[in-house]
């Protein structure tokens, strides 16, 4: 009995959609809806959202770390208003050619003509989404070999399942440097049909 009800339980959760958290510790979160769930993984439709992205070259953690620093710089005041920009999650990171390209959502109130003018050129305002996601989440503090083992057995999980990539990996970090690894939620995405 208690496994039929357990199968039912799971059953019902695969097949429902559901809203998803639109906060990640106070801090504001691309808008997305839960279609589909198995295990740390989820089926995400995501709504359109507005990032500022930099490119950057060399390997993935200095590029982050650059990149962090260089976007954070323009929410903090490094803009032409000397404008504060709320602070979003996730900063988000995916390779590219020769380079690694890092982002962040930018909040929901600002279109590309509201915020104000960056400083720094390498900035760029892009509209993201919709879009429909694959994404599993994880704790800790993964380095550059665990994140590419994560991605290629999550794209191996999409495959399987017979479904369709279209961009990924990226990878998703949601809190700040010195919160302990196992309260930490990562994440690793690929972009789906």
């Amino acid at each position: 009995m208690r496994l039929a009800v357990l199968a039912l339980v799971l059953g019902s959760a695969m097949g429902t959609t559901a809203r998803a958290e639109q906060t990640h510790k106070g801090h504001e979160m691309p808008p997305y809806r839960v279609e589909q769930v198995a295990g740390t993984r989820e089926i995400r439709v995501y709504g359109p959202h507005l990032l500022a992205e930099v490119r950057v070259a060399g390997g993935r953690q200095g590029a982050i770390q650059t990149g962090f620093r260089i976007l954070a710089g323009y929410i903090f005041g490094g803009n032409a208003s000397g404008e504060k920009i709320a602070m979003t999650v996730p900063v988000a990171q995916k390779p590219e050619t020769d380079h690694w390209v890092v982002s962040f959502m930018m909040p929901a109130r600002f279109t590309a003509d509201t915020l104000p003018a960056p400083r720094d050129d390498r900035i760029r305002f892009v509209q993201a989404g919709p879009s429909r996601q694959v994404v599993e989440r994880f704790s800790g503090v993964p380095g550059t070999d665990d994140l590419a083992a994560r991605a290629k057995a999550l794209r191996a999980w999409i495959e399987g399942a017979g479904l369709t990539i279209l961009a990924g990996p990226h990878y998703y970090f949601y809190d700040a440097p010195m919160t302990l690894p196992w309260k930490r939620r990562n994440e690793v995405a690929f972009t789906i049909r």
